[in-house]
């Protein structure tokens, strides 16, 4: 008997609507339109899921932010952070209405050589309405993302928030970026020992390269933050920037040695020139994180790291050095964000980036042995119309 499109699952205590093709399948929760599990590879020996689920998913549910309650692989922040500050009479929940909201079926259907879910979410803080569109082609181990936001009126952050499961050998998932103009890490005391929360990283300081950030000992020597997991018991944040290039593409990989496959993410640095890293290693105790939860996120967007609509809409360290951490929405256009996440299987002894590079339909990503990996994506996606 022929499925309907899409199928309606509820997977880790969430409703979700679940699609496929040759080489991906993806759910995406109905309740905040966060993306896990996703499957990658399914068409061959080794598949790969690279994405977080929460463990409290199948738990007595309890008080908690609306963000947190279906918690897994990656959402839309709209907008992005902890927004503690009301704005302009304005209070948004953590990371918006968009990652704790229910969200609407708009349509899913198949084409010749491509399968897509469309859903959209009507805000209410800032009037307005979010489409979301996640789209699958044959021969692709990827999702091509694009969010439209249209009648948002002011200046916002926004961010992706995808959420990597850890490996088990410590250091096995290792992170390679593309360059990037500034490093910095979180500019306030982040966590707080009273409520059961620990962090590594020095306060407000800056660096070059993800193995050198400074850390808050004294007398230690810059930690590497290029490799996980590592340091158990810790939580940090740290952020990179990026000057806007036009149609430059910007790029993130994790590759997992114990698995030996590659994740990745592509994303225009003149919509998204922020890229914030969550190192979370059982270093946050309170309910309902109980000193379980290790993963790590890697979220694009505009933002200043996740200090909310406030901070990240006034002038900040950053924005004062020409690197946008707000776009300002006038309501009478729609304003577009594309992103391209997917993962491959890679060979033994691939076990970093050295560069990578863009051809018509295809990215070939080499590491310093010389071995490469290519591999279907169209990297023209990310230029806007």
């Amino acid at each position: 008997m022929k499925r309907s499109l899409p199928e309606r699952r509820k997977i880790a205590s969430q409703p979700s609507w679940v699609i496929g093709n040759d080489c991906v399948s993806l759910a995406v929760t109905e309740l905040g339109g966060h993306m896990a599990p996703v499957t990658f590879c399914r068409d061959g020996a080794r598949p790969v899921q690279p994405y977080y689920i929460s463990p409290w998913q199948d738990e007595r549910p309890i008080p908690m932010p609306a963000t947190m309650v279906p918690l897994r692989g990656d959402f839309f922040c709209l907008p992005f952070g902890a927004n503690q500050e009301a704005w302009r009479g304005e209070q948004h929940a953590p990371h918006g209405e968009t990652a704790g909201s229910r969200w609407k079926l708009e349509k899913a259907d198949r084409s010749e050589k491509a399968t897509s879910l469309r859903i959209s979410l009507e805000t209410t803080v800032r009037p307005g309405v979010v489409h979301r569109e996640f789209s699958l082609r044959d021969g692709h181990n990827a999702v091509y993302c694009r969010t439209v936001i249209d009648g948002f009126r002011g200046r916002t952050p926004f961010a992706h928030h995808a959420v990597l499961a850890m490996p088990r050998q410590e250091r096995a998932l290792r992170i390679f970026t593309s360059p990037f103009a500034l490093g910095r890490t979180y500019p306030v005391a982040l966590a707080d020992p009273a409520q059961g929360e620990y962090q590594f990283l020095a306060r407000d300081a800056a660096f070059r390269s993800l193995a050198r950030v400074p850390s808050i000992f004294k007398g230690e020597p810059p930690a590497d933050y290029s490799a996980f997991p590592a340091r158990p018991g810790f939580c940090d944040l740290l952020q990179q920037f990026e000057r806007p290039h036009g149609d430059k593409v910007s790029w993130v990989a994790a590759i997992n040695t114990e698995e030996n496959w590659m994740w990745f993410a592509l994303k225009n640095p003149s919509v998204m020139p922020g890229r914030l890293f969550w190192v979370e290693n059982k270093g946050r105790h309170q309910p309902p994180w109980g000193g379980r939860n290790t993963c790590l996120g890697i979220e694009d967007g505009c933002m200043y790291f996740d200090r909310g609509v406030a901070e990240s809409s006034r002038p900040n360290p950053i924005s004062r050095q020409g690197i946008p951490t707000s776009v300002n929405l006038r309501g009478k256009s729609p304003f577009e964000v594309r992103y391209i996440q997917g993962a491959v299987n890679i060979p033994k002894g691939f076990a970093d980036v050295a560069k990578a590079a863009f051809l018509p339909g295809e990215a070939i990503f080499s590491s310093s042995t010389g071995k490469a990996v290519r591999f279907a994506v169209d990297a023209g996606f990310l230029s806007l119309p």
